[in-house]
């Protein structure tokens, strides 16, 4: 559904984001983006959709181009940004001026989010506080019914009922067609809607493997101790413990720390390689 081939992308001479960066996202995932700030995240979301362009290398969405940001792509695409602009109408007007750009709009699953998320369609939008703002955006980018679905750090602004709630929506909104990819530093919020973990690291996509590989491929666990623990990769302390990650015992259905998961790729972005080579 998206391949990236031999992207470059730079801001200036002296600062090169992205190298010869390739990376294929398929239907029926929940693709989470990790990367350190300035890794590249939000730009990267932002080439797949057309709103920056590369030095060389190309982006293609559903067969389209994305730099040429056809109607026919536009329609199948929702780009959800961190910052969000709403105009100054009811929810009811939003939708009236936005929701006929896209063939698709179900407007009952618009109604059965805002619900969820207790809004009211005649409330006016620059009234909301932000998380408001940002459930009324979120609910309807998941009505769009769109192909590809980016979100920017979605829960940013959502208090933890919301989030449970989000959880729920994203859920009940991925179909085998669909995909969707959700940049976050906030894992705990996402790590059980995730399916396949991309980690950006130095320019390139370090690890784009799904959450049932990297538990066949290493083992999770928590540890009163990391003395004379043969095998250890990588382990930090916790309030409850030490979380330690170990090679797997080919285990698809074992739990991923993806905190852990992400340090150890940045600490050790080697013995990911290593690892995940095959």
């Amino acid at each position: 559904m998206i391949e990236l081939n031999h992207l470059n992308f730079t801001y200036s001479k002296n600062r090169s984001l992205f190298e010869n960066l390739s990376l294929q996202l398929e239907g029926g995932h929940i693709y989470g983006l990790l990367g350190k700030n300035g890794a590249g995240k939000t730009t990267l979301l932002k080439l797949i959709a057309g709103l920056r362009f590369p030095q060389s290398g190309t982006s293609t969405v559903l067969g389209y181009e994305s730099k040429k940001r056809k109607a026919e792509m536009l329609q199948k695409i929702f780009f959800l940004p961190e910052e969000i602009w709403l105009p100054d109408t009811t929810v009811k007007g939003y939708l009236n001026m936005f929701a006929g750009s896209y063939p698709k709009f179900d407007m009952d699953f618009f109604h059965y989010c805002l619900k969820e998320f207790e809004i009211n369609t005649a409330d006016k939008l620059k009234s909301m506080s932000f998380g408001q703002r940002k459930k009324v955006s979120i609910c309807f980018a998941l009505a769009t019914q769109c192909r590809i679905m980016i979100f920017d750090e979605p829960t940013n602004g959502l208090d933890i009922p919301s989030k449970t709630q989000f959880r729920k929506l994203v859920a009940e909104a991925i179909t085998d067609d669909r995909c969707l990819i959700l940049s976050t530093h906030q894992v705990r919020d996402l790590e059980s809607l995730i399916d396949t973990i991309i980690i950006l690291e130095n320019r390139q996509v370090l690890m784009n493997e799904t959450t049932e590989v990297i538990g066949r491929k290493l083992e999770f666990k928590t540890l009163f101790s990391i003395e004379n623990q043969p095998g250890l990769l990588y382990s930090e302390f916790t309030p409850k413990g030490f979380v330690a990650i170990f090679p797997g015992k080919d285990d698809p259905d074992s739990r991923i720390d993806l905190e852990a998961l992400f340090n150890l790729a940045t600490q050790q972005p080697e013995t990911i390689r290593s690892i995940f080579k095959n």
